[in-house]
């Protein structure tokens, strides 16, 4: 079982997920969508594409951008289409 917390939230929850460069992906549906809102910030990866980010919000706390997704990969990181990775202090364990 993987899950994601911050500020004492699970933010997301599953016994499936994909790792990629010692991130934890988690499917869209292990999320618990209350807490996210689409950020407009964006980076490229040169063999994943072009990925977008999520804000966090919890316990009246905010974390600017602490997850990542691929809306639309390259081939080779198709396995993580609309996965969720997070950083900045959310603590990922499995």
């Amino acid at each position: 079982m993987a899950k994601a917390m911050w500020n004492d939230t699970v933010l997301a929850e599953s016994e499936i997920y994909e790792t990629v460069e010692g991130n934890i992906y988690f499917p869209p549906d292990a999320l618990n969508r209350a807490y996210f809102s689409e950020s407009q910030t964006t980076t490229g990866c040169p063999w994943k594409g072009a990925a977008r980010y999520y804000t966090v919000t919890a316990n009246g706390k905010e974390k600017r951008d602490a997850a990542w997704y691929y809306p639309d990969p390259k081939p080779a990181a198709e396995n993580i289409r609309d996965h969720v990775a997070f950083w900045r202090g959310v603590e990922v364990s499995a």
